[in-house]
């Protein structure tokens, strides 16, 4: 007899295995109106899903189980655990609306809730003096005035490694002073103001890699020569600048460094930030604010405590 909670996959012909449901994660992830990283992501973390029910079994609590169990796993952080719910909520959605499960098991099950002031920090100004001042004294080869141009365009520009790697040579117009970029979750492509700076390593870097068209960057390596660079690639190339120079930081914390330098030049006015870090929320840079001033009213905190002394 089954199980009282036992939930069969099915569909109007015959019953589907557990064993059948990574192809069909797969042909679901397919037909979704996403873009191609997002689509690579979603198969590739729906893997997790798939190996825990093929382990525990698949019934109508699978989902909540699924969940407590990320919630006890220690080496996920919120957000990563959060992305592999989302993938096995749209897997199953999607398959109750095309009739292979019976019911949609995923209602009333929220994502794990993480705070928006836990943030890790962005690069200071001494990390960033540090790394400006190692890159200045690189030779003009080709792969050194590349790397120049991808700091450049995380410092001065606080560009997102997805906006980075989807730039084409014709996205860069020197004589306006502009770029064209395709921002996170957008089909179109707007214009951004280029730093003199940034200007200045596009240059050296065209120039001495001879590139007139196509993707801006491009890999250097024998095995994928000339290919555009991924975000995987972008990350690897500035985490190993920065791991060499000591810094432990990611590659998101330019963007941290770009948002909190400017909030505090404009003096938290975050309608005129919004304009250079495109943020769709004022939500967001709200939260670098309370941030920046809570750091800056440590002093006074310290200070009412002066007395106390263990």
């Amino acid at each position: 007899m089954a199980k009282q909670n036992q939930l069969t996959i099915i569909n109007s012909e015959q019953a589907l295995t557990i064993e059948d449901t990574r192809d069909k994660a797969s042909k679901v992830f397919d037909l979704l109106d996403v873009s191609e990283a997002t689509r690579k992501d979603y198969k590739y973390r729906i893997g997790l899903f798939l190996d825990f029910t093929n382990e525990r079994g698949f019934n109508r609590n699978s989902f909540l189980e699924f969940k407590r169990s990320l919630a006890e796993r220690t080496d996920l952080a919120v957000a990563t655990k959060n992305k592999y719910l989302a993938a096995a909520k749209i897997f199953l959605k999607e398959a109750n609306r095309q009739g292979f499960l019976p019911a949609d098991i995923t209602q009333n099950i929220k994502t794990f809730s993480q705070s928006k002031k836990h943030k890790r920090d962005g690069l200071n100004d001494e990390e960033i003096r540090t790394l400006t001042n190692a890159i200045k004294e690189l030779p003009e080869t080709p792969t050194n005035t590349r790397l120049k141009a991808i700091i450049s365009l995380l410092v001065f520009q606080g560009l997102r490694q997805v906006e980075i790697i989807r730039l084409d040579v014709k996205d860069i117009d020197f004589i306006s002073k502009t770029a064209f970029i395709q921002g996170k979750g957008r089909d179109d492509k707007e214009p951004i103001y280029l730093h003199p700076e940034t200007i200045k390593a596009l240059k050296a870097y065209l120039t001495s890699n001879k590139i007139a068209d196509g993707a801006l960057f491009t890999s250097q390596s024998n095995n994928n020569k000339n290919q555009r660079l991924t975000t995987r690639a972008i990350r690897d190339i500035v985490k190993k600048t920065l791991n060499d120079l000591g810094i432990e930081k990611t590659t998101h914390g330019f963007r941290h460094y770009f948002t909190t330098t400017l909030i505090k030049t404009y003096k938290g006015d975050l309608l005129e930030v919004a304009q250079y870090t495109r943020h769709k929320s004022l939500e967001m840079l709200q939260v670098y604010n309370d941030n920046i001033n809570r750091k800056a009213d440590l002093p006074r905190y310290y200070q009412a405590f002066s007395g106390v002394k263990l």
